[in-house]
C-alpha cells in the first residue's frame, strides 16, 4: 500500500522546475543544431542539478543519491568506496539488463516494423557511442529525474518501503511521465512516449540502490541497445 502525504502542494515546486527545464530543452532543439542542441539539454540537466542539489553539503547529495560513491560530495574521494559502489550499481544494472532488454528487443522490432533481418553492428565509432551515452546522455538526465526529481517528490508520495514491491509508488510514476513529456518535447514523435517504460525501471533501481549509479548504467545500456538495434536492421547508419 502506497502511503500518500496530506500535503500534495508541495509536490509542485519541483515539478514547476520541471517543466520550466522541459520548456528550455524544447527551445533549445527548436533553434540549435542536432548535436548543440543535446549536448546543451545535458549541460542544463547537469547544472540545474548542481544548483538545487551539489552545491550543498554531502548529507543532502547523499539523499538525493547522487554521491556517486563519493563523487559529488565534498570530502576526501575514497577508491575503496568507489569501487564498491561501481561494482554494486554494475550488480544491479546486470540484473535490470537481463530482466527487460530482451523483451526491450523484442518490443523495438514489434513497433518497428524491420524491412530486413537484424544485423550486428558496433557502428565506427563505438567507445565514442558509450561515453556520449553515459557522460552526456545518462548522467545528467538521471541526475536531475532520478536524483532531484524523484527524490523530492517521494517526500510527498512515499513509496513501498519493503518486499518486491519496494520502490514503487505515485512518485515513480509521476517522474517517468514528465521524463517522457520531456523526451517528446524535444522530438515530437509519438514513440518517444515509450520511454516511460524504461523510466519505470531506473526509477526502481534508485529507489532499491539508494542512488543513480544503477540507473546511469541501466540508462545507458538502453540507449546503446537502441542504437544498435537500429544499426542493425538498417534505419541508420
Amino acid at each position: 500500500m502506497v502511503v500518500v502525504s496530506s500535503t500534495p502542494e508541495t509536490s509542485w515546486p519541483p515539478l514547476a522546475v520541471a517543466g520550466a527545464l522541459t520548456v528550455a530543452a524544447g527551445a533549445c532543439t527548436l533553434w540549435l543544431p542536432g548535436n548543440w542542441s543535446a549536448n546543451l539539454v545535458g549541460l542544463l540537466f547537469f547544472f540545474a542539478t548542481y544548483w538545487l542539489v551539489l552545491r550543498r553539503d554531502a548529507t543532502t547529495i547523499a539523499a538525493h543519491g547522487l554521491a556517486l560513491g563519493g563523487l559529488f560530495e565534498p570530502e576526501p574521494l575514497s577508491l575503496r568506496r568507489m569501487a564498491r559502489e561501481t561494482a554494486r550499481a554494475l550488480g544491479w544494472a546486470g540484473l535490470a539488463a537481463a530482466l527487460f532488454l530482451p523483451a526491450f528487443a523484442v518490443g523495438y522490432a514489434w513497433w518497428w516494423q524491420p524491412r530486413q533481418s537484424y544485423q550486428f553492428t558496433l557502428g565506427e565509432t563505438p567507445i565514442s557511442d558509450v561515453v556520449t551515452q553515459v557522460v552526456a546522455v545518462a548522467l545528467p538526465e538521471e541526475m536531475f529525474y532520478r536524483g532531484y526529481l524523484q527524490t523530492k517528490l517521494e517526500r510527498v508520495w512515499p513509496p513501498v518501503t519493503r518486499g518486491w514491491q519496494r520502490g514503487l509508488g505515485l512518485a515513480l510514476l509521476v517522474t517517468s511521465l514528465v521524463f517522457a513529456l520531456g523526451h517528446l518535447v524535444t522530438i515530437p514523435h509519438v514513440a518517444r512516449l515509450a520511454v516511460f517504460f524504461p523510466s519505470l525501471a531506473f526509477g526502481w533501481l534508485r529507489s532499491r540502490t539508494g542512488g543513480i549509479g544503477a540507473s546511469v548504467i541501466f540508462h545507458a545500456s538502453c540507449n546503446l541497445v537502441a542504437l544498435n538495434l537500429g544499426r542493425g536492421y538498417g534505419f541508420f547508419e
